[in-house]
């Protein structure tokens, strides 16, 4: 199995690395991708250059080869919407069973994705949540594709909802680029050369 975990990494911390090992762990993936996207959707303004969320990225997981970055929205031009990613790496890996993992946050606006319903025809849907999370009510289209089995994502290629909680930490990239704003230190919220970088570069000093 393949996983996928994107964002706009602006800019990768804790919060995203150790939810990305621990659901590789978890679902005992092939592989585990972290996809920068371009030009997010949903997000009109205010996000970094592409290039320099990539090499944070790339600097974060230097000393974690089990945590790949795969860079093919920053690679298309336009707007990065998921479902042509999903397409293209279906392309790729056949009938290999697919995880799209996503936070609860970002899946209480899935319907704002575009062409949403058709993003279970390539991969499976998995939400992160924290432990005891209160379930959602789900449309009747969602809650067609909900299993409760994680053996039924290892047996098909895609085509399910699953929730599976984690330890996720409480940590905001928001919050992130408001304390370098301030002129505060966000140590230990991301690694150490992430904050490096972010100071040569002089990033979000002016949000």
């Amino acid at each position: 199995m393949i996983g996928i975990y994107g964002g706009t990494f602006d800019p990768v911390h804790y919060g995203h690395l150790r939810t990305a090992l621990e659901v590789k762990e978890i679902f005992v993936l092939e592989e585990m991708r972290l996809l920068p996207c371009a030009q997010a959707a949903l997000k009109t303004s205010g996000i970094s250059a592409p290039v320099k969320r990539l090499e944070m990225l790339l600097l974060a997981t230097q000393n974690h080869p089990e945590l790949l970055i795969d860079q093919r929205e920053l690679d298309r031009e336009g707007v990065s919407y998921m479902i042509d990613t999903l397409k293209s790496i279906r392309n790729e890996i056949l009938d290999e069973p697919l995880l799209l993992f996503m936070g609860a946050d970002a899946f209480q606006n899935i319907k704002a994705w575009y062409q949403w319903q058709y993003l279970f025809d390539y991969a499976h849907i998995v939400v992160m949540t924290r432990p005891n999370y209160a379930s959602l009510a789900l449309c009747q289209f969602l809650n067609s594709k909900l299993t409760y089995s994680k053996d039924k994502l290892s047996n098909k290629a895609a085509g399910f909802l699953f929730f599976q909680a984690v330890s996720q930490l409480d940590i905001s990239a928001t919050a992130i680029r408001q304390m370098v704003a301030s002129r505060k230190n966000p140590g230990f919220l991301l690694p150490d050369k992430v904050i490096d970088y972010i100071k040569q570069n002089k990033l979000y000093t002016c949000r």
